[in-house]
Formats: C-alpha cells, structure tokens, sequence
C-alpha cells in the first residue's frame, strides 16, 4: 500500500510500505475511505510537536471499512463502516472505565500517528477495535463522520462541559483554527447569549460568524477592552476558550475572562506559558486543561445525524489520498484562501 511516511523533522514522503496485518486478536485492518490533516501533524513534521519514529506512518483521524478482524473482535466485523477516533481505547484499565481513554494504561491512549502507524496510509491497523472503532449510519457521509474523530470531540469536550456553558452564558473563543470554529459549533448548543470569536485569519474569522459567531474581533492591543465592552457591566466573559496554544492567547483569556468565570484550554502547547495567578486566585476564575478522550462521539454522532450540529462547513477543500503531502503543504501556507480541514478521500493512488 501507499502512506505517508515521516522521515524526520520537516521530511515526509508518500511511498510504498507493507500492508498493515493482524497482530494481536484484538486488532482489526481498516481501509481508509477518508482522513484529515490535524495542527498536530503540521507541528510533528515541523520539530514543534510530538516526536515520533521516522518511518512513522502520520495521521490519527480516519473513517474506512474493515477489511480484517482479529479472533477475538466482537462487534468491529470485516465489511462495518467505522470512525476511528483520535484516541485508542483498551476498554478495561480504570481510566478507561471512567472515560478518559487518553489517560489509558492499558496499551490504548494516543497511538495512531504517534506511537504507531497512522490513518494517512491506504490501510491501517487499529488496536483495540471493539473499543476504538465506531460503527457508522449509512446516512452519515464519510465527510461528515470525520470531523468526529478528532475536531468535534475536542471541541466539545475540553470547551464545553468544564466551561459550563449555560444557557444566557457569553464565551469568547480565541483562536478561529478547526478547534475554535468547531467551539463555536458546540457552545451554540447551550444557547449562550454572545460569542465573540478572536482570531488573525481574515477568512477565518469570517467563517466564525458563519459558525455563530456574534462578534468577530482582529487579535490586538486592545482586544481585552473590546471584550470587556460587550459583556454585561464590563467584567468580561463567563467562558474563555483557548483554542491556539500559545503564552499570547492564554494570556488573552486570562485578561477577558469575568470573576468567578471559567478559562477552557484546549489548544495544545508545546512551549511554557504563563500562569498568571496573582490576577485569577482572587477573582475566583476556574482554569481547566485536557486532552480529549473521544467518549462524545457516540452523541456528537447523533447531533450531526439530527441536524442539530451543523458542522459541514468545517471542511473546506477535498482531494484524492495521494495528494497528502501536498495537503500538508497548502495547511501549512494557506495565505488569504479559508482552508479549515481537508478532506483526503480514497481512490486509486498511483
């Protein structure tokens, strides 16, 4: 088969490696209709992010059909559409049963594109099938599946719930990358009543008011005072969303964030940041952190097959799977066009 191969820190090459097989009975093969590139990635292959083996296969969101299942597979049966999350489960350690598969210590946890072979390949081997594998509706598109192995979840979970959105709440979501658009998606659902999107992409943060966004603010000096404007009585907001992953944006939403509001960071940081406790402990501000865990989807899923996320617009180019390496190339340096998540799609690859 074909797959997108890491060869060290700015070097990735679509070659021609071996076919993934069964090697624990818990394992299934699964063709990969369609996968996406995550900032993750981008920042694997730039030296900023994870380190991972070269001759890694990249990649850890995919939607495909399984081709083959281990012995002891119950329910991820060969010829089942799935999603594969993000994330692996084992289904059985104490942080698996407490849904926070990222935290697995049974052998599960981030694994695809990471510690082993990922979904930018024509096949992929998923540990743990039963567990990380999610049987799919046939109304739901491969598209819109997608965003439920990584965006959506991430979104959601690390926003949304330790945030505490409320219905009549404000949020400001600082970042308008995959994972702040999808944000915006999610807090809609608890009918806040103002949602400011902070951001430096034009396109994007036009795609932000698409999303549902009330106020789209260019990231700045005075942002924090803009902020603070137009929430009631100038404190700020209830919910500050991170979604960027820097010092900088951290530090935005510790400025604009009310007393006894919540900071939400769910971009992911590669470098310190400060932690600027002298000006949260007293105002009584919540600041919570995460990795996702992926345990949504089954409800995320019904959300998308319900119409009440309508979250299409989240994918903005496809391509063929074979055009990997140049997808990466046009997210990385996207310029002025609105590129969010691009679909990679199966045909033939030369």
């Amino acid at each position: 088969m074909y797959a997108l191969c890491f060869d060290g820190v700015g070097e990735t090459v679509w070659r021609s490696v071996p076919d993934p097989g069964i090697q624990d009975p818990e394992d299934a093969v699964v063709r990969v209709d369609a996968t996406t590139i995550c900032g993750t990635d981008l920042h694997i292959v730039d030296g900023s992010g994870a380190r991972i083996a070269p001759g890694t296969v990249m990649g850890h969101e995919g939607v495909g059909t399984v081709v083959e299942a281990g012995s002891a597979v119950r329910s991820a049966m060969e010829g089942r559409r799935v999603v594969i999350p993000c994330i692996s489960s084992c289904g059985r350690c104490p942080s698996c049963r407490h849904h926070s598969y990222s935290q697995c210590t049974g052998g599960a946890a981030w694994q695809l594109g990471n510690l082993i072979n990922g979904t930018h390949a024509e096949y992929v081997r998923v540990p743990f099938a039963d567990f990380s594998t999610h049987p799919l509706p046939d109304e739901i598109t491969d598209e819109q599946a997608l965003l439920l192995s990584d965006v959506l979840p991430t979104a959601y979970e690390v926003g949304i719930p330790p945030g505490a959105v409320r219905p009549g709440a404000s949020v400001a979501v600082v970042g308008t990358g995959p994972i702040g658009l999808a944000a915006i998606l999610c807090a809609r659902l608890f009918s806040p009543s103002l949602v400011i999107a902070v951001g430096r992409s034009r396109p994007r943060l036009d795609a932000a008011r698409t999303f549902g966004a009330d106020h789209i603010l260019t990231q700045g000096d005075d942002v924090a005072e803009r902020v603070r404007s137009l929430t009631p009585h100038g404190q700020g907001v209830d919910l500050a969303i991170e979604a960027v992953g820097s010092d900088q944006a951290f530090g935005l939403c510790a400025r604009i964030v009310r007393p006894g509001g919540r900071i939400a960071n769910t971009g992911v940081h590669a470098e310190p940041v400060s932690l600027p406790l002298q000006d949260l402990w007293n105002r009584n501000v919540t600041v919570s952190t995460g990795q996702v865990d992926t345990y949504t989807i089954p409800d995320l899923l019904v959300l998308l097959r319900t119409r009440r996320i309508h979250a299409d617009g989240l994918i903005t180019q496809r391509m063929p799977l074979h055009q990997l390496p140049a997808a990466y190339a046009l997210l990385a340096d996207r310029g002025e066009e609105l590129v969010i998540k691009i679909a990679l799609l199966r045909q033939t690859s030369p």
